[in-house]
């Protein structure tokens, strides 16, 4: 059974992460910028491995 990758979801969970991070970096709080961009990662890393 093939299982689609969700690339939209994906996509828009980068996208959240990176507005949010530019958000945090204009407020200078460099650490949880950090922090959410690896978040955002590690769930796209996730969704995409559990689809394969």
């Amino acid at each position: 059974m093939e299982t689609s990758v969700p690339y939209q979801k994906m996509y828009a969970i980068l996208c959240g992460a990176l507005s949010d991070s530019v958000e945090l970096l204009d407020a200078e709080k460099i650490e949880e910028a950090k922090q959410t961009l690896l978040s955002a990662l590690e769930r796209t890393e996730t969704l995409y491995i559990d689809a394969e």
